[in-house]
């Protein structure tokens, strides 16, 4: 029943932006903690950011500190990342979630010129 759903990726040049949403379902979205993770070919899954259910605290990777800004609608059951002044080294497969179960599809991102 758990189900995530991202979107917004797709090809940016160094230096651009994007921002990725996730529709989450099958839980009590505006109770749970969330977070944003990527996985770029021959690496490991990564967390980039995480919020907790009210939005009030955030947490982000130090490779995406000060570019990344992670957010939630609660009463959507949606979750944002918005990505500035992308580098090459963001290209990944973005997932969001509320643990390490119930993976969705992910979305591609990838930075180049």
């Amino acid at each position: 029943q758990v189900q995530f759903v991202e979107s917004g990726g797709g090809l940016v040049q160094p230096g651009g932006s994007l921002r990725l949403s996730c529709a989450a379902s099958g839980f009590t979205f505006r109770w749970t903690d969330m977070q944003w993770y990527r996985q770029a070919p021959g690496k490991e899954r990564e967390l980039v950011a995480s919020i907790s259910s009210s939005g009030g605290i955030t947490n982000y990777a130090d490779s995406v500190k000060g570019r990344f800004t992670i957010s939630r609608d609660n009463a959507k059951n949606m979750l944002y990342l918005q990505m500035n002044s992308l580098k090459p080294e963001d290209t990944a497969v973005y997932y969001c979630n509320r643990d390490d179960t119930h993976w969705g599809q992910g979305t591609q991102v990838t930075v180049s010129s």
